[in-house]
């Protein structure tokens, strides 16, 4: 399946980034590059553009995508929890830009086999990188109950959390859960039929659940966006989509404890601390897609933009 993914917030992204001819960009989400392209457009001779991406799919996209841009590109296979370790081993120290793109991919939710979608039948995986071994599957079937609830009602803010992970023990007691239909089936019993009738699809929180568990999603963004901060030169930038509310408060708040990191008392009449801020904040508010581009790609509707620039 050809790999197919529309950049969203493509035009504001890159306005956000404030491209510099001659710096150097890391997007540390390839995907199909669309944003890495009109980075690379935007880089004169000396400019540098290294993309880096989990997924065997999107490294291969991403490659032709960028092709006639081979002088200045360069493509690893890696988590973005990694980017400085990438970096070191290619000899650069500092960056002016970088970009991260949290959704899951059009191909990832289209391919059916990957497991990500609830609306079409297949193996319960959902690995973004498909090298790791522990399968969505294995959670469903491992996990302890209280373990399920926890992420269900933590990770897909589900308020029938509770009764879906019962349901799920229950249900694997007789025979193990495979695939998403499977699965589906099973949230679909746990949720009363009123509410079914008047929400969304009722297993979308819990396979968002699922699949942030699997890939480690919010505990590699919270832990490595700090690092990725000290990676900017003076006046890089960072710009971060996010497409839910739990991706977005981590981002706020690393942005704002970077802009003003001071812990002192607020009587206090001079600072105590010694911190100093790191950068400002670009985006008071998130840049959130319009009308238009919600009507050409319906799954551009939750992504929000924030930008950060070190000082």
């Amino acid at each position: 399946m050809e790999f197919k993914h529309k950049s969203v917030l493509l035009d504001e992204t890159i306005d956000g980034l404030n491209i510099k001819p001659d710096g150097i960009y890391v997007d540390g989400t390839l995907g199909g590059g669309g944003h890495a392209y009109e980075v690379c457009k935007r880089l004169g001779e000396q400019g540098r553009f290294i993309g880096i991406d989990q997924d065997e799919a999107a490294i291969g996209a991403a490659t032709m995508r960028l092709n006639e841009f081979s002088d200045k590109v360069t493509i690893v296979r890696n988590n973005y929890c990694n980017m400085r370790q990438v970096l070191q081993e290619l000899g650069v120290e500092k960056v002016d830009g970088i970009v991260l793109d949290l959704g899951v991919s059009s191909y990832q939710l289209d391919t059916a086999e990957r497991g990500f979608t609830y609306r079409e039948n297949a193996p319960l995986d959902m690995r973004m990188d498909q090298r790791k071994e522990q399968t969505a599957k294995d959670i469903v079937n491992n996990y302890s109950e209280f373990d399920l609830y926890r992420i269900i009602r933590d990770y897909g803010e589900d308020k029938f959390a509770k009764n879906i992970a019962k349901h799920i023990v229950r249900a694997r007691e007789e025979k193990t859960i495979e695939t998403t239909d499977e699965l589906t089936e099973v949230i679909k019993a746990a949720i009363p039929m009123k509410v079914r009738m008047n929400t969304g699809h009722p297993a979308k929180k819990t396979f968002q659940a699922i699949r942030i568990e699997l890939n480690k999603e919010l505990e590699v963004l919270n832990d490595t966006l700090n690092d990725m901060i000290e990676l900017l030169n003076p006046e890089g930038r960072i710009c971060i989509i996010t497409f839910h509310s739990l991706e977005d408060r981590i981002v706020k708040s690393i942005f704002r404890n970077n802009e003003n990191p001071c812990t002192c008392p607020p009587n206090f009449p001079i600072c105590a601390c010694g911190k100093k801020p790191k950068g400002k904040v670009i985006t008071r508010k998130p840049i959130i897609p319009s009308d238009e581009e919600i009507e050409e790609n319906k799954r551009s509707k939750s992504s929000k933009l924030r930008v950060f620039e070190k000082i």
